[in-house]
């Protein structure tokens, strides 16, 4: 059963939440437009794909790494305080970095350093965000509320690049750096004024009734997933989609160019779609909120993914608009499969311990981005690239398909989250 969690019923739920919502919305396309920014320098500054490489290893490092720990830190500590000072640390280390820029003084050391600050403390803010979403949302709209997540995503998919490509042609790097800084204050002011409410802790001590220690939180957050059957395989499944169709798309330009032999502008069709698509679909989940069991709505999503990708690997080589229709596909599914799943997660797994399933399910599936690259990159050179395309088309299907027939899957929404110590008892 789902969890029912606490939300003021004398707090009007829309106006508190969008209001951090809001806020938070306006800094990330800040925060996108300054990734474009430094990657866009980097590429013209040192022509190096090492550069670049170690500039995207270093962004998702503290996520893959560190993630768990975070995770076990926010539960532990004030969620609104821990947004609050990951914003202004963020906000800070880019006035530094505009600073160089504007003297004239910047290393490449800098630029990396600046990259994991950011990526670290998004770690922590992301995952404060995401299990206080629980507490300020009536349980029956939080489907929605991921709906718009994603909608907001597939749109910064859509107008990140061009709109910081035309920023790039009007201002210097400082220039979109304080842009960024702007964008920063909308959402810190908001957490000055409104309250992020906090979970009851039970989850805390160990067997010994001594602190549990963050090493100790952390695997409690493991056990907990691996003790539940319909929630592992679940999580195993998003590790699926990591593996296969993240890389596959990041092969989207050789495909493209050698395949299609098409130019930059119809990669920017192919990726175009994908986005308008995750606009799309996230737009449907916000109004629609999916079935009444969200677990139906994630596997049909996962399916029509896959469905999608397939789309990839029997597209004859004359055919481009029917790439296009596959990434618009994929698109729209992405937001139906990945917003139920963490909806799923807000509604069934205790709020003292959100923070950190959601860090470690996320650092496993980040993690399994770079493996399936090295393994997509040698398979696509020999046997070609709409080979992965199809593995991954395929496997999605598989998995899909499956899981509707797997009880523990299909009765994850029904599990009894008492769960009596789970993490404080039994896990710790």
């Amino acid at each position: 059963m789902a969890i029912q969690f606490s939300v003021d019923d004398n707090i009007p739920w829309k106006s508190h939440f969008f209001t951090i919502w809001g806020g938070q919305a306006v800094s990330i396309i800040g925060s996108q437009l300054v990734q474009f920014a430094l990657i866009w320098y980097l590429t013209v500054r040192t022509g190096s794909a090492t550069v670049l490489a170690t500039a995207a290893l270093i962004g998702l490092l503290p996520n893959v790494i560190l993630g768990p720990f975070i995770g076990t830190l926010v539960d532990r500590w004030d969620r609104r305080r821990i947004m609050m000072v990951s914003d202004s640390v963020i906000t800070l280390a880019t006035i530094g970095l505009a600073i160089l820029f504007a003297l004239d003084a910047v290393a490449l050391w800098h630029i990396y350093l600046i990259m994991f600050l950011r990526a670290l403390f998004g770690c922590f803010h992301t995952n404060a965000m995401a299990a206080s979403t629980s507490l300020m949302v009536p349980v029956e709209h939080l489907t929605r509320i991921q709906g718009i997540n994603q909608m907001l995503n597939g749109g910064l998919n859509v107008i990140a690049a061009p709109l910081g490509a035309l920023l790039l042609g009007l201002l210097p790097i400082q220039g979109i750096l304080t842009i960024d800084v702007v964008s920063a204050l909308f959402a810190i002011v908001p957490l000055l004024f409104t309250q992020v409410p906090q979970p009851e802790h039970h989850s805390s001590t160990a067997n010994d009734g001594t602190q549990e220690t963050v090493w100790q939180g952390v695997k409690s957050g493991l056990r907990y997933v691996i003790s539940w059957p319909g929630l592992l395989i679940v999580s195993l499944m998003t590790v699926g989609i990591n593996f296969t169709i993240i890389p596959a798309f990041s092969l989207m330009p050789l495909l493209v160019k050698d395949y299609f032999g098409g130019s930059a502008i119809h990669l920017g069709w192919v990726e175009a779609a994908m986005g308008i698509g995750m606009f799309a679909g996230g737009a449907v989940l916000g109004v629609w909120g999916g079935f009444e069991r969200k677990i139906i709505t994630s596997m049909l999503g996962l399916m029509g993914m896959g469905l999608g990708t397939l789309v990839f690997a029997v597209t004859p080589a004359s055919a481009l608009w029917m790439a296009i229709g596959g990434s618009l596909c994929v698109g729209i599914m992405t937001p139906m499969t990945m917003g139920p799943f963490f909806a799923m997660i807000q509604t069934t797994v205790e709020p003292d311990i959100q923070a950190r399933i959601f860090s470690l399910l996320n650092s496993v599936g980040a993690g399994m981005v770079p493996v399936g690259l090295m393994v997509a990159g040698p398979v696509s050179d020999q046997f070609g690239i709409q080979v992965w395309f199809l593995f991954g088309g395929l496997l999605c299907v598989l998995m899909a398909f499956s899981g509707l027939f797997i009880p523990d899957v299909m009765n994850i929404e029904s599990r009894d989250n008492t769960i009596p110590g789970v993490v404080s008892e039994s896990l710790a």
